[in-house]
């Protein structure tokens, strides 16, 4: 019988993911003060005919999602970022093992508090990338916002890949 690993070496690999969170935390609020300084608000500089620098401030959640209300939504969604942090970060210990799993959570992680400091410190999430065709605008985001998608994509694709190999691991029924 194997002893168990000592709680430094548990916590190791959930050390590194945690790092990388934090460094898309970093490069999140650097690009977004950046912007806020380069731009005032509203303001568009051109980088290519479909995609657009731009200053935009969301008091919602994606695609400007209660942005109209008179500011409960700050609390709502900075208490509903940090929750989910939290389970994000439990989730991360228990299976810590699983690296994609992890490198998933870890851009979530790192884009949902991103954001969650935004709405913090200014009431609202700064964004600033912009993506149109014509007359057609997708909803303008930051990189945060890039982490979470990326992030949950990843998941999606994980989840795939581990239940494909579940499949491949069961035996065939055939007598």
């Amino acid at each position: 019988m194997t002893a168990p690993a000592p709680a430094s070496a548990a916590r190791r690999p959930i050390a590194g993911w945690l790092a990388i969170a934090l460094a898309i935390i970093v490069l999140d609020q650097i690009t977004k003060i950046v912007f806020d300084n380069l731009l005032g608000y509203g303001e568009r500089l051109a980088i290519l005919p479909f995609f657009d620098f731009t200053l935009l401030y969301n008091r919602g959640a994606a695609f400007s999602f209660l942005a109209q209300h008179d500011g409960w939504q700050r609390w709502f969604f900075t208490g509903l970022g940090l929750l989910a942090s939290a389970f994000i970060v439990w989730l991360m210990r228990r299976h810590a093992e699983q690296r994609g799993f992890c490198m998933a959570l870890t851009l979530i992680l790192g884009g949902a508090l991103g954001n969650v400091i935004d709405r913090l410190a200014y009431g609202h999430v700064v964004d600033f990338l912009l993506f149109h065709w014509n007359e057609r605008y997708f909803p303008a985001f930051n990189l945060a916002d890039t982490a979470i998608t990326c992030g949950a994509i990843l998941l999606i694709l994980d989840e795939l890949r581990r239940a494909r190999a579940e499949r491949r691991a069961q035996p065939t029924g055939s007598d």
